[in-house]
């Protein structure tokens, strides 16, 4: 059954916002190394990596379903913020914004009877309760050393956010929630 065209759009529309989100977290890594928390950094530029191959997925989806990628301008996203929780809320908020995209994905899916594009879908919708949850949590961690101004504490935070491993997805690889 071929992707139809609604879909389709919605689909591209989506590589573009995981590219965005590329985007944004190589922007942020950059930001990071230019204060000398290369952990930060680290952890950024992984986050960065993941993004791609999310866009990349739905990009190999829609070709195996005989739909045609269609790439569009991805805006510039920000240069600077104001401390590492101030990039991690932004963090935050743009993950919550891209659940909000992949729900919308599910219901069209669902409204056009696409069970393929539903079922596809699935993996996405687990992997955002990771990336919220993550993210949510380095949020909680950075507002308690904000409250104590430990900066032991953030050194140390810095250090964990090192050892962070980039892990490329292969057709089979379920969200590490799972």
């Amino acid at each position: 059954m071929a992707l139809n065209k609604r879909l389709e759009n919605a689909l591209n529309d989506q590589i573009r916002w995981e590219l965005y989100s590329s985007y944004l977290y190589l922007s942020m890594a950059a930001w990071y190394e230019s204060k000398g928390l290369k952990g930060f950094a680290n952890w950024e530029f992984i986050q960065a990596q993941e993004e791609k191959d999310h866009a990349m997925k739905f990009y190999q989806y829609i070709i195996s379903r005989g739909g045609r990628v269609r790439l569009q301008p991805i805006d510039a996203p920000p240069l600077e913020w104001e401390s590492p929780l101030d990039a991690f809320i932004v963090s935050l908020e743009h993950e919550q914004k891209v659940t909000s995209l992949i729900n919308d994905l599910v219901n069209l899916a669902i409204e056009e009877k696409d069970h393929a594009t539903n079922n596809m879908l699935q993996w996405f919708v687990d992997e955002q309760i990771e990336e919220e949850g993550d993210a949510g949590d380095i949020v909680d961690k950075l507002k308690m050393i904000d409250k104590d101004k430990g900066a032991g504490i953030l050194y140390m935070l810095d250090k964990e956010l090192g050892t962070r491993v980039y892990t490329p997805l292969t057709a089979t690889t379920p969200p590490a929630s799972q």
